[in-house]
């Protein structure tokens, strides 16, 4: 794909990748996702923001080739997958200055070996002026690495964001023409990799509010025409309330457990509480990580497999502790064949939580009428919490 203009003599850059269907060796890409870079040329000085992933370089090289000088390279985030072609850029253009903040500086040293007299590293705040065009350099640390900036164009009123605002969506529209789709990809983004840090870009948000923003260009997918629609659905994932929602991840061996976890689902949906399960033998976790956004409890279904959990359910737990959810109850349901630790295990699992642990629900063997009479009280429970918390 050509480098393809978003206003006057500013463009975007960069590959979209339809075909990758996981990032990061981890978290799957249902709809691919681009790599987004961007080129200012002022009537002085012409500038790259970030680069793309080593594997999309020849299609980006190639949309420099007509570029005959850059002044700087701006690196906003060292994640390889916009920092990784910095090198093979600064061998075309050896005359450019590389710009960042100065914890990335030592993140790029370490991670792609550029040499350091290629760096000029800025404040927060600190401007570059290209002739007819400003840039401001905005620390935004922890949007989701300690060392990230972002900037913004104050003439057109562009904000170029990196991994703030992103998602993973392979398109060949520029611009976000279906905001449904988007807040959606949106949303699993945000879950997969911003959501343990809410506090920090919750300050970041407000760091923003005083900027005029016409137009936002992420890092990754699509450019927002329209701001303000990104920004509240942001606001909302980081400051919004839990809602009387129930996510269940769960498997089962030998039907024990999955009788139960039916059985609770409908003894939820009987009293009015939304339920998501999710069987980790064929689930999308980023799909149970978008879940985990708003919902006011986690209900974790597993039989006992060596005396502890199933690892499957093991790993929904640490997945749920990495990624620092605001439920506010959880609890364990499953069964044993003789023994073991399962509570005490997944408990153990989760410091980061700061949830109520509710009554777990634990049968030997095939569940019984008293096993399901409590997993009904567990249902019960679940629903008078969410009503005193007046969870919606």
């Amino acid at each position: 794909m050509k480098a393809r203009k978003i206003k006057e003599h500013i463009y975007w850059m960069g590959s979209v990748d339809w075909d990758n269907r996981l990032f990061d060796s981890l978290i799957p890409l249902p709809d691919g996702t681009s790599y987004n870079a961007y080129l200012i040329e002022g009537s002085e000085k012409t500038v790259l923001i970030d680069t793309v992933d080593p594997p999309m370089a020849r299609e980006f090289m190639s949309q420099l080739e007509g570029i005959h000088k850059i002044d700087y390279i701006v690196s906003q985030h060292a994640e390889q997958d916009h920092s990784g072609t910095i090198l093979q850029v600064l061998e075309k253009y050896p005359e450019a200055k590389l710009i960042s903040t100065a914890k990335a500086k030592g993140m790029l040293i370490d991670l792609l070996k550029i040499p350091e007299d290629f760096f000029i590293t800025v404040e927060d705040g600190e401007t570059l002026f290209l002739g007819d065009k400003t840039l401001k350099f905005i620390y935004t640390p922890w949007v989701h690495w300690p060392e990230t900036m972002v900037t913004y164009l104050k003439e057109d009123k562009i904000l170029f964001s990196c991994d703030f605002f992103g998602s993973h969506i392979a398109t060949a529209d520029l611009f976000v023409t279906d905001e449904g789709r988007v807040y959606e990809a949106a949303k699993r983004y945000f879950a997969e990799i911003m959501m343990p840090f809410r506090g920090t870009i919750k300050k970041n948000l407000d760091k923003l509010a005083p900027y005029e923003i016409n137009m936002i260009a992420p890092g990754h997918g699509q450019l927002f025409q329209r701001p303000k629609f990104i920004i509240d659905a942001y606001r909302n994932w980081t400051e919004g309330v839990p809602v009387n929602k129930v996510v269940l991840p769960h498997v089962s061996m030998h039907e024990s457990t999955q009788q139960m976890v039916d059985h609770f689902i409908a003894a939820l949906v009987a009293r009015d509480v939304r339920v998501e399960p999710f069987n980790l033998v064929v689930t999308d976790i980023g799909k149970l990580a978008m879940a985990l956004v708003d919902a006011a409890t986690i209900v974790i279904g597993t039989p006992t497999v060596l005396a502890g959990p199933h690892p499957y359910a093991a790993y929904a737990a640490f997945l749920a502790n990495a990624l620092r959810p605001n439920a506010k109850f959880l609890s364990i349901i499953g069964s044993y064949g003789w023994g073991g630790k399962t509570v005490d295990t997944l408990a153990g699992m989760i410091p980061n939580l700061k949830v109520e642990v509710l009554d777990p629900v634990l049968c030997k063997g095939v569940p019984t009428d008293n096993v399901f009479q409590a997993l009904d009280g567990l249902a019960a429970s679940i629903a008078a919490k969410h009503k005193e918390r007046n969870f919606l």
